[in-house]
């Protein structure tokens, strides 16, 4: 038996997602780039490479990551670039998305033998909480003054427009893409392509993807453009679990269930976002299950069991795949969670374990 904790990808969960993309690439002609931001687990790429065109990257680190592991169209995008990143992101990258004219400029030369883009914000989003919503007041997230984005487009080739957050609803991502085309469709319209970014939960139960193919189709006629999605959640929607076990009983008013992994540690998200963590577990039993670092607040949520829990219990933590790998980090000394694969065939393949020197070499 495997020792918890443990992040679990299940491949026959995230085949599914990946069936999905392919319906929605073929009947939209729209192409797919993994955002490496979410999710970059690259034991699993060899699966998704086969259903998407490529990889996103929000750093010079994940843009090589994209490049060697997985190969194919890597698009290059940073907040900001340093000077000393810019020749290698080049040498990586098939198109580099700046986020500024600013960047564009200062670059010019170094970036001027690949495709480029920009960075445009509508304005707007779908966005529930400041902290993530790119339309922020004051935010430094793209372009929007079309008559400055007018002065470099002779220089660019396309727009990166990442405006949705896990946004569910197809209606208001028609009548938002109609407030882009109506607002920008004089820039549009000089493009080779465009990207939608991601946040588009066209992965989640009765999501209308026929709709989203033909509307992404007439985007694209309209236009004359390459339209490119960038999924993250979307591509590994349920597709992943972290696998706890129950170390400690004890009761504080509520029953408590102490497991040994950390939400400040190995889901860092659902901290920030004030989010409970999701169990797939009915009864009648109710336990609030609880991180082993010293934060208070170190607690995964409250969750009602078919029967009474008991130390050495093992507990599955649900959808548990984005943003949990590329944020764990080693708060307390906390072990990190392993990554295991459960192969088609069901078996377990353990692809990568951390242990004390990890922990000491990441500090010195």
């Amino acid at each position: 038996m495997i020792q918890t904790p443990y992040y679990l990808i299940d491949r026959a969960k995230l085949a599914r997602n990946m069936e999905i993309i392919d319906r929605l690439r073929t009947q939209s002609g729209a192409k797919a780039l993994l955002a490496l931001k979410c999710f970059a687990t690259w034991p699993v790429f060899d699966q998704m490479r086969e259903h998407m065109d490529g990889t996103t990257s929000s750093s010079l680190y994940e843009l090589r990551l994209g490049r060697e592991k997985f190969g194919r169209e890597t698009h290059a995008y940073s907040v900001g670039w340093s000077d000393h990143e810019i020749a290698e992101a080049v040498g990586y990258a098939d198109k580099i998305i700046f986020n500024s004219i600013g960047q564009l400029e200062r670059f010019d030369n170094q970036s001027a033998q690949i495709e480029r883009g920009l960075r445009l914000n509508p304005r707007f989003s779908t966005s529930g909480f400041d902290l993530a919503d790119p339309a922020r007041p004051f935010s430094r997230l793209g372009e929007w003054d079309q008559a400055r984005i007018e002065t470099v487009m002779d220089r660019i080739s396309g727009f990166m427009i990442h405006y949705n957050c896990e946004n569910a609803d197809f209606d208001l991502f028609d009548r938002q893409l109609a407030r882009i085309e109506e607002e920008f469709g004089g820039l549009l319209k000089r493009l080779k392509w465009v990207s939608l970014g991601g946040g588009i939960h066209f992965t989640g139960e009765g999501y209308p993807v026929d709709r989203l193919a033909t509307r992404l189709r007439g985007f694209a006629d309209r236009f004359g453009v390459q339209v490119y999605l960038e999924p993250g959640e979307a591509a590994i929607t349920n597709a992943a679990s972290l696998e706890v076990s129950v170390i400690d009983i004890l009761n504080n008013g509520k029953d408590l269930a102490i497991v040994d992994s950390s939400v400040e540690a190995h889901m860092l998200d659902l901290l920030i976002y004030r989010q409970s963590a999701k169990m797939e577990v009915t009864g009648d039993h109710p336990y609030m299950i609880c991180g082993k670092s010293c934060l208070a607040g170190d607690i995964f949520g409250e969750f009602s069991f078919p029967a009474p829990l008991s130390v050495g219990d093992r507990l599955s933590i649900a959808d548990a795949a984005g943003y949990t790998m590329v944020k764990k980090n080693w708060f307390n000394g906390v072990k990190m969670p392993s990554i295991v694969v459960k192969e088609l065939d069901g078996s377990l393949s353990v692809k990568r374990e951390f242990g004390y020197e990890d922990y000491a070499s990441s500090l010195g």
